[in-house]
């Protein structure tokens, strides 16, 4: 059983790391720009145990180094690895939902449906963080309906190591909605029972995804591509 203490750190340190995150592909925490352990603790009240912890996720996403006797920096991102990374995510999400389409049972069709219909509200209110909390949900709906643990495992640990890029690219006038307006389609895929369909159309959700990331991070925080 989680101790309360054990709890608070956790949602502490994901605290911190979400905000470290953002932070980072916004293009505030420059690369190279170093990550001091005991200011980042006071500005958020945490002791370094959590500190440490967002620091271990950051560093297994890529977005942070940990050097010895340097301590935490900010690493260096290009615009080619996170369309690389967004071209990998998009054969795992096609796969995920092909399956799932076959294999999901009638209440986990119902729970994706009703997911993606509380969807609405939050995109017309505006609710970036709300809406971003429910397309990880509404995603990892998808890897459960896979009823593969190995495929669903391996999903969940890109997507983990994805999370800012995919959350930033959430930012971009108007994504939200069209991100919306790309799972209705392939929510009635899925309803359908069309597999390949479903498939076709979230590869096209995840490049879309990555398109916004780019243009996102080119015109708004500076990054180049690589030689250019």
């Amino acid at each position: 059983m989680t101790e309360p203490g054990q709890a608070n750190g956790a949602l502490l340190s994901d605290r911190i790391r979400v905000a470290l995150a953002d932070e980072i592909t916004a293009g505030l925490l420059a690369p190279g720009s170093a990550l001091d352990e005991q200011q980042i603790g006071d500005r958020f009240g945490a002791s370094r145990t959590p500190v440490r912890e967002a620091f271990r996720q950051l560093a297994s996403a890529g977005l942070i180094e940990m050097r010895p006797r340097r301590g935490a920096l900010v690493a260096t991102t290009t615009l080619e690895n996170i369309s690389e990374m967004f071209e990998m995510a998009a054969e795992m999400e096609a796969l995920c939902v092909r399956l799932a389409t076959y294999r999901m049972t009638p209440i986990e069709r119902s729970r994706l449906l009703r997911l993606h219909e509380d969807s609405e509200a939050m995109v017309a209110d505006g609710d970036f963080d709300a809406y971003d909390q429910l397309n990880w949900r509404f995603h990892q709906s998808i890897y459960e309906g896979t009823h593969n643990s190995f495929v669903a495992e391996q999903a969940s640990a890109l997507r983990d190591r994805m999370a800012a890029f995919r959350r930033t690219q959430l930012r971009e006038s108007g994504r939200p909605a069209r991100s919306r307006a790309e799972h209705d389609a392939i929510i009635d895929a899925v309803m359908r029972g069309d597999g390949e369909e479903a498939a076709k159309l979230m590869r096209a959700h995840m490049f879309r995804a990555s398109i916004a990331m780019e243009r996102l991070a080119a015109s708004t925080f500076g990054w180049r591509a690589e030689g250019g």
